[in-house]
């Protein structure tokens, strides 16, 4: 009997969606007021979902408690208030997109949880527009 788990959390973060191997016509063209070159931000609300079997012991599929810390401190301390283009080492050299955030996020907690455990990351960048990894 499979069941998920989910942990809600949310970040403040600054980008400037750019790809350097364009002209700054195509990059305009491309992401519009998104490629602002003094940056933007948003209020991303990240929503953690584990999916396993619940402890025969505990009921537990996982430890909330466990996986807020996980997500605060390998996450949320990361990227909060932070300039992502400019402030963290994973996006200097990739597009901070909503879908390379989501996949960023879920590469970080997955060398920190357990392989049992299936993971899903769903990043709200807007209340309307929202990625899901993996779908």
């Amino acid at each position: 009997m499979r069941i998920s788990v989910c942990r809600k959390e949310h970040f403040n973060a600054a980008h400037r969606l750019y790809n350097p191997g364009w002209s700054d016509e195509k990059n305009e063209a491309v992401f519009g007021k998104c490629n602002n070159p003094n940056f933007h931000g948003h209020n991303y609300d990240l929503v953690v979902r584990l999916i396993g079997e619940p402890d025969p012991d505990t009921g537990y599929v996982y430890d909330l408690k466990k996986l807020k810390d996980l997500i605060r401190e390998n996450v949320i301390n990361k990227f909060d208030h932070k300039n992502l283009n400019l402030d963290t080492v994973e996006f200097k050299k990739l597009n901070p997109t909503a879908e390379n955030i989501a996949i960023t996020i879920y590469n970080i907690l997955r060398t920190k949880i357990d392989d049992k455990y299936e993971i899903k990351i769903t990043l709200y960048e807007t209340e309307r527009n929202f990625v899901e990894y993996p779908y």
